[in-house]
């Protein structure tokens, strides 16, 4: 079964902002600001954007198969954000991963709903229920209790929004580096100064930590005995020592 842990990063859609809102003749920036200042006015606090106003400036993944484990960012960086998400939905058309992600039900799926629907992108098999698969009746990309999709953080709390955690808290706990090289708040400054290699291999470290702890989620219900989650964390590690690049090196340093 090929196992497909993945993790997108955001910016604002300024050009849905000067659509939505008016704001023709403003820069970038300019734009950004009075998004921000629009959402704190709505919720009384937080700037964090409504999930369609938000733009995928990367998506990094851990591809695990039968016989490879690797870490990688889809597309090239100059890719724009039809092609990564094409990219994406074509991996599911033509692999029929599970994926597995943290707050992925809550966040990352929606926001390539979304992003889809804008480019007009067509994935029929993730889309799929049963219509043309009986098999996915029982087990779909969509349903929130279904494993073909393990969102980590719903299931580890139970699906109770009370008892969600972040997941660098629960990566540091189990001894996992956590948050690497910026924050999600940082992705908008650096994407601005035009650092999308950063916010990739942010993001490639983020789902590392991601797969890490599904790793842990195995061990504990029973797809892996002590013996293999070594051999799976070792080979992991094996991985990361052959690409040999800097983020990843660094990540390794910090996995204790």
């Amino acid at each position: 079964m090929n196992v497909f842990v993945f993790d997108i990063e955001t910016v604002p859609d300024v050009e849905a902002g000067r659509r939505l809102h008016a704001l023709e003749g403003l820069s970038d920036k300019d734009v950004a600001e009075v998004m921000y200042h629009l959402r704190r006015q709505e919720t009384g606090g937080s700037d964090f954007l409504r999930l369609h106003l938000q733009k995928i400036v990367a998506i990094s993944a851990v591809l695990r198969t039968r016989d490879t484990v690797k870490v990688w960012s889809l597309g090239e960086p100059d890719a724009p954000e039809q092609e990564l998400i094409q990219r994406f939905y074509d991996g599911i058309d033509r692999f029929t991963p599970t994926l597995v992600t943290w707050n992925g039900g809550g966040f990352d799926l929606p926001v390539l709903h979304y992003r889809a629907l804008l480019h007009g992108i067509a994935a029929p098999r993730y889309w799929d229920t049963g219509d043309d698969n009986r098999e996915f009746r029982w087990n779909n990309y969509l349903n929130r209790y279904h494993d073909r999709h393990t969102d980590l953080m719903d299931v580890l709390s139970g699906f109770q929004a009370r008892a969600t955690a972040p997941l660098d808290d629960i990566a540091m706990l189990l001894g996992f580096p956590g948050k690497m090289g910026m924050h999600g708040a940082q992705v908008w400054d650096s994407y601005q100064r035009g650092d999308i290699i950063g916010i990739r291999n942010y993001c490639e470290t983020d789902v590392l930590n991601t797969y890490l702890v599904y790793l842990r989620f195995e061990l504990i219900r029973g797809r892996l005995t002590a013996e293999s989650y070594a051999g799976e964390s070792q080979r992991l590690r094996d991985a990361l020592i052959k690409e040999n690049k800097t983020h990843l090196n660094e990540f390794l340093q910090a996995w204790r």
